[in-house]
């Protein structure tokens, strides 16, 4: 694998992957390879109607039939996705989404970008994880990866999900990092964040072994600029986590300060952090507001 040490990001220069790896690899480079997407909210529809518009043939998979109807009819509702992007996708025949996994068949490349809430006592509900992860297991073939994107505790990818996988490949005889490929990336997209969008935010790949991280890269970087490999699935499930717990930590402080500010009167919270904010080192400003929230930052910290 080509790693630019100064920045420690991939480089799609020639590889020394051989037999089934090296095919993929060939299939991502000239675009032949299939992507499918698992879960079209806001994290796996821009994924895949950035694939699309990069000229991958791409198939959405999602349970909710009213959106897969409109999806098909180049409807969008995702404020992060410009519909004319879908609608072109849709009409050149580059997208299509589905309600089952009959399609899965031919996909070389699975995206599971699927919910992970926590049940009502707190607890981590991987279901949807699972759940995508037994249909994938059912078309499992030679020449596949399977890169899951949905924020988890560490240990997911190689504790639950690649035991689903297994038990199905073994059936097959197929064998992980030779035949088929598992790795974990995880999301990183900000809803309604005009700057920083799939293509130019930087993301965090962990493969379980390394074919499987090299892969995940070549895969990744087709759509993103910048792709960071790391040296195992458990280190890109925890530095996420860590990402989403360091934001809501920190809004959590600045909304305590607030409350102290405002006690004690005669002090400005605004203009505290804007003086601590002359700091050219060592600080990053946060402000105060009500709270966390969206779809991962208050139930990350329970997984």
């Amino acid at each position: 694998m080509s790693v630019n040490t100064a920045t420690n990001t991939f480089t799609r220069d020639d590889t020394s992957l051989t037999g089934t790896a090296r095919a993929l690899w060939d299939k991502l480079h000239t675009k032949e390879a299939r992507i499918g997407v698992v879960g079209l909210g806001y994290v796996g529809l821009p994924l895949a109607v950035e694939y699309a518009g990069k000229g991958f043939s791409t198939t959405g998979i999602d349970l909710n039939q009213e959106r897969v109807l409109r999806l098909n009819a180049g409807q969008n509702y995702i404020q992060d996705v410009e519909t004319s992007n879908l609608t072109e996708a849709v009409e050149k025949g580059l997208f299509s989404a589905h309600d089952d996994f009959a399609a899965c068949a031919d996909i070389d490349v699975f995206f599971i970008c699927v919910p992970t809430p926590v049940s009502p006592n707190k607890d981590p509900d991987t279901s949807y994880i699972e759940a995508a992860s037994a249909e994938i297991a059912k078309h499992i073939r030679a020449g596949q990866l399977i890169i899951l994107k949905s924020t988890t505790y560490p240990d997911t990818t190689e504790g639950l999900l690649q035991p689903i996988l297994k038990k199905a490949a073994e059936e097959k005889g197929l064998m992980l990092g030779r035949d088929y490929f598992l790795a974990f990336s995880p999301e990183r997209i900000d809803p309604g964040n005009e700057q920083f969008t799939t293509a130019n935010t930087p993301v965090v790949v962990g493969g379980v072994t390394k074919a499987c991280t090299e892969l995940a890269c070549m895969a990744m970087t087709q759509v993103v600029n910048l792709v960071n490999p790391v040296s195992s699935p458990k280190v890109a499930e925890m530095e996420k986590l860590l990402e989403n717990i360091f934001r809501s930590v920190n809004i959590a402080l600045v909304n305590e300060l607030a409350r102290l500010c405002d006690r004690m009167g005669g002090i400005s919270i605004w203009e505290v952090v804007e003086a601590a904010a002359t700091k050219p080192f060592g600080y990053m400003p946060f402000t105060p507001g009500p709270g966390i929230g969206g779809h991962c930052i208050p139930v990350d910290p329970y997984y």
